[in-house]
C-alpha cells in the first residue's frame, strides 16, 4: 500500500503530507483562542474586549508558532545537509573505508560471498545512491520533502482558521443585533465541533482511531478551557 504521507496526493488543497501541520496548527489555535475566550467570560469582560483579546491571540500566537516551525523545519534541513556533505567528502577522501562500511552494513543484513560483492560494487559505482545509502542506513536520516514555508503557511492558516471558530459567534453579535446572552455556550458547542473535526483528522497523522483523537483532543481543549476560565474567575474577583 502506498505511503499517503509521502504521496501526492492533496487534501483540502494541499499535500497530504502536511496534514501533520494543518492538525497541530488548529488544535493549538482553536485551543489558545478558546481559553482566551473561557477566560474573559470568567472575568466577565465585555464584547469588544473579548474580540480584541482573542484576534490579538490568533494573529501574534499564529505567526508565533508558524516561525517556530519554519525555523525547526529549516534546522531540520540544514542538519541533513551537513550530514549529507560530509558523506560526499567522506567516499572522495575516504574510499576504502567507506566501501568497507557498505559491505559491514549489507553483511550485517545477511548478504555475503559473491551476492555481497555486486551490492557494494553497485552501490559504490554511484556516488548519489552512496551517499543516499549511506544516510539512511549508517546515519538513519531520511530527507523531509516538505518546504520549511510551506510548513509555517500551513501552521498559520490552520492556526487562524480553527482558531477563528470559538471567536465566530462574538464576532456575529457585534456585527449584528442576535441576542448577547448565550455567546459563550455557542461558542463551547462550537469550539467542541471544530476540536472534534480537527481530532478525527489527527488521525491521518497518528494512524489511531479518528474517534479516540477527536475524543482526547476535546478532553484537552476542554481542560485547557476550565482553567482559563476560573483563572479568570478568580483574577476578575480579587483585582
Amino acid at each position: 500500500m502506498e505511503d499517503i504521507f509521502h504521496s501526492r496526493r492533496k487534501f483540502l488543497g494541499f499535500e497530504i503530507g502536511y496534514v501533520s501541520e494543518f492538525v497541530y496548527g488548529g488544535i493549538d489555535g482553536a485551543i489558545t483562542t478558546f481559553a482566551v475566550v473561557a477566560g474573559s467570560t470568567g472575568a466577565d469582560l465585555g464584547l469588544a474586549i473579548v474580540i480584541i483579546l482573542g484576534f490579538a491571540n490568533l494573529i501574534a500566537d499564529g505567526f508565533s508558532m508558524s516561525v517556530g516551525s519554519f525555523f525547526s523545519a529549516k534546522a531540520g534541513h540544514d542538519y541533513f545537509e551537513k550530514h549529507k556533505a560530509v558523506e560526499y567528502w567522506e567516499i572522495e577522501n575516504l574510499r576504502e573505508k567507506e566501501i568497507e562500511e557498505v559491505r559491514e552494513i549489507y553483511e550485517a543484513k545477511g548478504f555475503e560471498g559473491k551476492l555481497l560483492q555486486q551490492v557494494v560494487d553497485v552501490i559504490t559505482s554511484d556516488d548519489e545512491v552512496w551517499v543516499d545509502t549511506m544516510m539512511k542506513e549508517e546515519l538513519e536520516m531520511i530527507k523531509d520533502d516538505k518546504t520549511p514555508f510551506k510548513q509555517a503557511v500551513v501552521t498559520f492558516v490552520s492556526f487562524n482558521l480553527i482558531g477563528f471558530v470559538p471567536l465566530a459567534a462574538y464576532v456575529l453579535a457585534a456585527m449584528s443585533d442576535i441576542g448577547r446572552n448565550n455567546l459563550f455556550p455557542i461558542s463551547c458547542i462550537s469550539t467542541a465541533a471544530g476540536l472534534a473535526v480537527i481530532g478525527s483528522l489527527k488521525s491521518l497523522v497518528t494512524a489511531q482511531n479518528p474517534l479516540k483523537g477527536a475524543v482526547e483532543t476535546l478532553l484537552l481543549g476542554g481542560l485547557a478551557a476550565v482553567i482559563a476560565y476560573f483563572v479568570g474567575d478568580v483574577l476578575q474577583k480579587l483585582l
